[in-house]
């Protein structure tokens, strides 16, 4: 992760073009070989923040009360990692405003981007699936690993950012999401995973990232009425009859 900062500053600093993955090695305090052996281009080298922000919320679904829908689930999770203050300060979302714009700018770290909101699609399906009524031979989630039995990135974040960051330091594993990543220990049946819980997973995913993405592109503060978690909560209840997974949901 100590990369994956010393590339989000440097980014931020001097630009992505100005930056060269040599830069960020030395930035990290590791040798260029080091660098390659993790990451094959600098732009991938800010993936970890991405994953670690997207587990967050993933993560935040899993472990929303159990006598919630999966809408609710779904809501409860975006108040909980996308509402500044909630374990995450507004000074670090404004890192998450500049990473993001920068993906929007830079084809390659568009891609890495959309790479880590697919991942976490994947994962917020199977975890649809946990939380649906119908579980059939979904497996329980082992805390701490991700669904191929290794530590997941980013796990622990979210346990909050106490203090603001420094505007000459990177985020750290307690601040924000970004939408996409596996989830802490989450492993499921593929089998069971059905076609309808991986739409609603799409449509889930798609109102969070969207929100994010679209606050990002603006001056907007992160909190109020047009900062992230308004906008999913908006995008969350333009959808609120939609069949999640076979579960029609009963307007409120």
């Amino acid at each position: 992760m100590e990369i994956a900062r010393a590339a989000a500053v440097l980014f931020v600093r001097q630009g992505l073009r100005a930056t060269r993955a040599e830069d960020i090695a030395q930035a990290a305090g590791v040798a260029p070989r080091t660098f390659y052996r993790y990451f094959a281009t600098k732009e991938e080298a800010v993936a970890p923040l991405y994953a670690a922000g997207a587990q967050r919320w993933t993560e935040a679904v899993r472990t929303a009360p159990a006598d919630l829908d999966l809408p609710g689930a779904l809501e409860h999770a975006v108040r909980n990692t996308l509402t500044p203050g909630a374990g995450v300060s507004a000074a670090s979302w404004e890192w998450v405003r500049t990473l993001i714009r920068l993906a929007d700018t830079s084809p390659a770290l568009r891609k890495v981007w959309a790479e880590v909101c697919q991942t976490s699609e994947r994962a917020l399906a199977e975890i649809l699936t946990w939380r649906a009524p119908a579980r059939g031979t979904t497996a329980e989630p082992t805390p701490g690993t991700s669904g191929s039995g290794e530590p997941a990135v980013g796990a622990g974040a979210g346990t909050g950012d106490s203090v603001p960051p420094a505007p000459h330091r990177a985020p750290s594993a307690g601040d924000p999401a970004l939408p996409a990543g596996e989830p802490a220990g989450y492993a499921a049946d593929p089998g069971a995973v059905t076609a309808d819980l991986r739409f609603a997973a799409a449509v889930a995913g798609s109102a969070v990232r969207v929100a994010v993405e679209c606050w990002a592109a603006t001056a907007a503060p992160p909190g109020g009425p047009q900062g992230p978690a308004a906008l999913a909560l908006r995008h969350l209840a333009a959808v609120r009859d939609f069949g999640w997974g076979g579960e029609k949901r009963t307007t409120r």
